[in-house]
């Protein structure tokens, strides 16, 4: 059966080192997405996440990393993801973010449309950390917390 991927992307302004920096480094990205990592992302490193409103922390694995080009882990055992980076302009920097490895029968479809989801609102969320130092994500899924 053939794999499906869900697939994000946005133009951030900011330069693509500032845009890498922001997504390997926990300390950066609290500020944005995870509420604890770890440790920052390194080739074949095992680190775990952790959601403000999700109980427990996530492990992942970094396969590889490119600086300031491209990000490759696996978070779920049956999908890949792929972030890359292109810079536009001195200031300007394209992220896109491709996650595969499931199936696409209908289950594979809901998950696809749940991590496509998901994957924008990540790019939404860094986008207006790092240009205007908003942090969008604090209190936006407190319904989701478990009990």
């Amino acid at each position: 059966m053939e794999k499906i991927t869900a697939k994000a992307s946005i133009g951030i302004q900011k330069s693509v080192s500032e845009v890498f920096e922001a997504m390997i480094n926990p300390e950066i990205m609290q500020n944005y997405f995870i509420s604890k990592g770890s440790g920052r992302m390194e080739t074949n490193k095992e680190i775990f996440w952790s959601f403000p409103e999700f109980d427990g922390s996530y492990p992942l694995t970094t396969k590889e990393i490119i600086p300031n080009e491209k990000i490759v882990f696996v978070w779920d055992p049956k999908s890949v993801v792929t972030i890359q980076l292109q810079q536009l302009a001195e200031n300007n920097t394209l992220i896109k973010v491709a996650e595969e490895g499931h199936s696409s029968d209908e289950k594979g479809i809901k998950w696809a449309i749940g991590q496509t989801e998901g994957w924008a609102n990540f790019l939404a969320c860094m986008k207006a950390w790092l240009e205007y130092g908003i942090h969008l994500r604090k209190g936006a899924f407190d319904f989701m917390k478990t009990n």
